[in-house]
């Protein structure tokens, strides 16, 4: 049986992989076109070429979650726990100007039409809250967290805080405020501190069928630590998830969890 630091490892590890593994066929959004690329397919881990329909960068690299991740992860590391100022730094540096994210890099394959960026880029897509913490940062705002994003960086990048932090009553204190450094609304913040909840469950005690169970229970908890006001609203979801445990995720999907 593994041990509890050899699972902190394998979150933080098992994040990098996956992220990695799963970049060349980021962002398909058409069913269609991608269940006709994979038919027969096995193995779709780490595939090549690229069939990224927004970036194609090497097989290998990770997307914008996973370079996040390795920005905690390094800052972590270096500052031995969550420091708020290093973090802020170090995504400037990584997302900003001359970075591999640079705008101007992005502007070399706008079309002459509109400004229409050709599709594919060769270079990493910044994605909103990057944008949006990017254009906070540097007009000086206090709160450099995007106010409207609330895309799955907030539960994509988090693996390393809670591999450091798991077991230890400051966790979700720490993961919000990591989260909040891109996204600051109460939608993102909710559910990264609920994916959080759930990996240190993972961490803490292994695998677990009803590990879902005592993370819906905690989010009800009038004394739950780090108490948000879309608490029971999530919890209110992961109940509908659980409902649809034996339904193909594409159908669940569809059926109950699909905005039009």
């Amino acid at each position: 049986m593994a041990t509890i630091a050899d699972r902190r490892v394998a979150a933080v590890v098992g994040c990098a992989v996956a992220d990695a593994a799963a970049q060349p066929l980021h962002w398909n959004y058409r069913k269609e076109k991608l269940d006709a690329l994979l038919e027969g397919k096995e193995e779709i881990e780490f595939w090549e070429p690229s069939q990224n329909p927004f970036y194609c960068i090497p097989t290998g690299r990770h997307s914008c979650y996973g370079d996040q991740a390795q920005a905690i992860l390094e800052s972590l590391v270096e500052c031995k726990g969550v420091n708020v100022e290093d973090l802020t730094k170090r995504h400037y540096k990584k997302f900003g100007p001359d970075s591999d994210y640079d705008k101007s890099e992005i502007n070399k394959y706008m079309g002459e039409e509109h400004g229409k960026v050709q599709l594919p880029i060769p270079v990493p897509w910044r994605h909103a809250s990057i944008k949006h913490f990017l254009k906070n940062y540097e007009t000086k705002k206090e709160e450099t967290g995007s106010e409207t994003d609330s895309q799955v960086d907030c539960a994509a990048k988090i693996a390393p805080v809670v591999a450091l932090y798991a077991g230890h009553p400051e966790l979700l204190e720490k993961v919000e405020d990591v989260i909040r450094l891109t996204q600051a609304s109460d939608v993102p913040v909710t559910i990264g501190l609920a994916a959080a909840r759930l990996l240190e469950h993972y961490i803490l005690h292994g695998p677990d069928p009803n590990a879902l169970e005592a993370v819906i229970k905690e989010l009800s908890s009038p004394g739950r630590k780090n108490p948000q006001d879309l608490d029971k609203a999530v919890a209110g979801y992961l109940r509908q998830v659980l409902e649809k445990r034996e339904v193909p995720h594409y159908n669940a999907v569809a059926e109950s969890f699909r905005k039009d």
